[in-house]
């Protein structure tokens, strides 16, 4: 089992696992965490890696997969405070380059309020997308 400390702001939960290793096995409870948020409000999710120097790569597909998730329900997912050697590891396996991650938990604050202000305006009524009849040739 794995275990975490979850802390639920305005706009997001940030999950932090309590652990160096996360491995395969614990897969199953991290991504229940990550769904419980993503069904309720606020749905973002900063997944808070300080003190993780290790992950399986099955973990590491699974949160990938699960990032998508969020981001195809509007919702945001991103990853801060990543040690060097996980980083090292997440690199090798070619997820970096998909994940949403910021060096640390206050940057990754920024980056779900900013993605919020971003849907609202997409979702806003304030722009007009009528129909303008043809200038006559």
């Amino acid at each position: 089992m794995l275990n975490v400390k979850i802390d639920t702001k305005e706009k997001f939960t940030v999950i932090n696992p309590l652990t160096a290793y996360i491995s395969a096995n614990m897969s199953a409870d991290l991504l229940e965490n990550c769904r419980q948020i993503l069904n309720n409000h606020p749905k973002n999710l900063i997944l808070n890696l300080s003190g993780v120097t290790k992950m399986d790569a099955e973990v590491a597909d699974s949160l990938t997969e699960m990032q998508q998730n969020f981001y195809e329900k509007n919702a945001s997912f991103v990853v801060c405070n990543m040690e060097e050697s996980l980083e090292q590891e997440l690199d090798q396996q070619g997820v970096l380059e998909v994940w949403n991650i910021t060096p640390t938990e206050s940057e990754a604050w920024d980056i779900v309020q900013m993605e919020e202000i971003e849907r609202e305006l997409l979702d806003s009524d304030d722009f007009s997308f009528e129909n303008h009849p043809e200038e006559p040739a």
